[in-house]
């Protein structure tokens, strides 16, 4: 069976969980012997590989590449239904002949590509790996900070995103600022929808945006509709979809990781406990709450090791190294994906301070795995795998001082380390992922 994976971006420049969750499909289903064939791209901005397509290989993987430096984004619809794209988009699946197409995500190849797909009278299957299909900012976190339930009927509160997003002078710069505001972002959103809808003076451009922004829901909803299964890892993410629309068959089927189950070792009971996060460095993944918390704790008790680019968002990074400054907090880069067991047998804990609604992020389940317990924010994408005191503990989204009282409590309890060790595991593997992946295929008809 030839199976067209098509995800935004890929290794080797690329590597955070949805693209690890594409590799292992890969390499999974070369091991059942099917013929996996990714598709991916570049995204615009990125240095260009010369050409608008390009191949290579990644392992035993062969990879089809899209430079999107070709297909700029004259609006905001292109980054989600760029027509632009579909002459290529035909070619390629014509060139691949793949028995199923399996989109892990739909960013830049954009939903053009279900037309695509059902002109060509492919079966396509999808793994919902976040909130794209109908969030405007892919998060589902309101222009307030709050946790969002998905577009309101007028798409107000998708626009105050939008304002709060934008740069630059004008109009929307103006509204943006009060957007950022928890008294003013829905207003600020409701009146520029209003604006617009009475042609009350705003720039083509902006005009522009908003009814992009409004169109958006309905022209992903409708394209979602051709794809002939779901696939969602959380029972949260299954019903986010349902929720705002989606009609198809939908399999919670979770993500397996591949890591060593050996009992974790003891470390010295003297020395300190040493706290993890592992991941992006930026304000939607908490980072600042957690290094906050950490500082209030006694000095010597315990270690916080941070790992992840250093220069994703360098004004974020500044801030946290003065709050960390000489404090026992280690802000050690990245590693190489092969060397996750090493760094998470260092640690007695790991946080996962997500501001938003995390999806079963694969830094939990290699965690849980590897018998090391979790810290995590109050989200439903993180929650469903945690059960308190056995396994891990949740805090309240956001507050630190929440956060602070679970750390303590870990440091005037030093038995919870060697008790939860034991009882924290995660047994599901990619193979036993994949293996799930393919019945749903064959529900879907193909084989």
């Amino acid at each position: 069976m030839r199976v067209a994976l098509f995800v935004h971006c890929f290794f080797p420049d690329h590597f955070y969980g949805t693209e690890t969750y594409t590799l292992e499909l890969a390499r999974n289903l070369l091991a059942l012997g099917h013929q996996p064939i990714v598709v991916t791209a570049i995204f615009p901005g990125e240095p260009t590989a010369g050409r608008m397509l390009s191949t290579y290989k990644y392992g035993d993987v062969p990879v089809y590449c899209i430079d999107k430096n070709f297909f700029g984004h004259r609006r905001i619809k292109d980054t989600y239904y760029q027509v632009a794209l579909q002459d290529l988009l035909r070619d390629v699946l014509r060139e691949i002949n793949p028995d199923i197409v399996h989109v892990t995500h739909l960013i830049n190849h954009t939903a053009v590509l279900l037309d695509v797909v059902a002109e060509l009278n492919l079966v396509a299957v999808a793994t919902l790996t976040d909130f794209f299909g109908f969030c405007f900012t892919n998060k589902l976190v309101a222009a307030d900070g709050s946790l969002c339930e998905g577009p309101n009927q007028e798409r107000s509160n998708c626009s105050a995103c939008y304002l709060r997003a934008r740069s630059g002078g004008g109009e929307a710069s103006l509204l943006g600022r009060w957007a950022g505001s928890a008294r003013w972002a829905k207003l600020a959103g409701s009146l520029l929808v209003s604006l617009v809808s009475m042609d009350g003076g705003c720039s083509k451009e902006i005009a522009e945006a908003i009814s992009d922004i409004r169109e958006r829901p309905d022209i992903l909803t409708a394209r979602y509709s051709k794809y002939r299964a779901v696939i969602a890892p959380t029972e949260f993410l299954k019903n986010a979809y349902v929720a705002n629309g989606l009609r198809v068959p939908i399999h919670v089927s979770r993500f397996g990781v591949d890591l060593p189950r050996s009992v974790k070792l003891r470390r010295g009971a003297n020395g300190p406990v040493r706290f993890g996060f592992i991941g992006q460095i930026a304000s939607h993944k908490g980072v600042d709450v957690l290094v906050e918390a950490f500082c209030r704790l006694p000095r010597g008790s315990a270690e916080l090791h941070v790992f992840g680019p250093t220069d994703q968002a360098p004004g974020y990074m500044d801030n946290l190294r003065k709050v960390a400054e000489k404090r026992e907090v280690l802000f050690r880069g990245v590693f190489p994906k092969d060397a996750m067991a090493n760094v998470l047998s260092e640690m007695d804990f790991i946080v996962i301070p997500s501001q938003w609604h995390e999806n079963s992020p694969l830094i939990l389940l290699c965690a849980l795995a590897s018998h090391t317990p979790v810290i995590v924010s109050d989200v439903a994408g993180l929650t469903e795998f945690v059960e308190e005191g056995k396994n891990g503990y949740r805090f309240q989204r956001g507050n630190v001082d929440e956060l602070e009282r679970v750390l303590r409590r870990i440091l005037d309890e030093p038995s919870l380390l060697q008790k939860m060790s034991v009882t924290t595991d995660y047994p599901r593997t990619t193979r036993m992922m994949v293996q799930d992946v393919v019945e749903i295929y064959k529900e879907a008809g193909v084989m």
